[in-house]
């Protein structure tokens, strides 16, 4: 009944003018996301034109004044930008949870990180390490630094550009182990997944996105975003190494 209510929506949202809807939304969500994009555009008859870009980007394109009809950010940065009066308030929808993982050079040794003595012994021995400027590295930087081993390790970090993928230096064997949202690790090219962090380490971020106060298609953007939170995306967000954003009550 719910998928079928959903459909209803779709299909009114439809009937109205077709619209552009523009997005601007973080990469943490790419990979399922890309697959239910088709699914929004065939059912309601509106056009989604996405915006990639890192958290830190994104965050200096809002206050700069760039409008987009939805942003998808982190759910801390997406009340930021509410608190701030750019993005409407009411208008809230997590869209999908991610955990933070792990990963190495295809074929290298996996390391132990199943748990906080095993972790700081892996990454004492590592020669590099990857840390995103994003939501994953900003916590494992602070959760190192709570573990009293930051000072020690942070001149082997080694950083992207905001936006750019961890994976990209491990298979370049740039960072010898490398942690980014699991949801940026399981596909990439060149890597192994070790797997996430232990729950005790281990931090959930939730994207969500919100309606721009200036959106050019208000409507149409709450329409998207309800479509993306939907609780019928759940298989297909597991596959992508996310979870539903709002978590099911069953």
């Amino acid at each position: 009944m719910r998928g079928l209510l959903a459909a209803a929506t779709l299909a009114v949202t439809g009937m109205a003018q077709a619209a552009d809807i523009t997005v601007l939304a973080t990469p943490g969500i790419r990979e399922a996301y890309l697959q239910l994009v088709p699914q929004f555009e065939k059912a309601s008859g509106n056009k989604v034109l996405t915006t990639w870009s890192g958290v830190a980007d994104a965050m200096k394109r809002m206050k700069a004044g760039e409008v987009f009809d939805a942003v998808i950010l982190p759910s801390n940065w997406n009340e930021d930008l509410t608190d701030t009066g750019r993005l409407m308030a009411g208008s809230r929808a997590d869209v999908a949870r991610a955990l933070v993982g792990v990963a190495v050079r295809a074929g290298a040794p996996k390391p132990d990180v199943s748990s906080t003595d095993a972790l700081k012994r892996t990454l004492a021995a590592a020669k590099t390490i990857g840390v995103s400027t994003g939501p994953s590295g900003v916590y494992v930087t602070s959760l190192l630094d709570k573990l009293g081993v930051l000072a020690e390790l942070k001149p082997k970090f080694r950083t992207p550009p905001s936006g750019a993928p961890i994976g990209e230096l491990i298979a370049k064997g740039e960072a010898e182990i490398g942690f980014q949202l699991v949801s940026e690790l399981i596909h990439f090219p060149g890597i192994d997944f070790v797997g996430a962090l232990p729950a005790a380490l281990q931090q959930t971020t939730v994207f969500s996105g919100g309606v721009h106060v200036g959106a050019r298609e208000p409507d149409a953007a709450r329409a998207f975003l309800k479509f993306l939170s939907a609780p019928e995306h759940a298989a297909l967000l597991q596959k992508h190494g996310l979870d539903l954003g709002t978590p099911s009550p069953y």
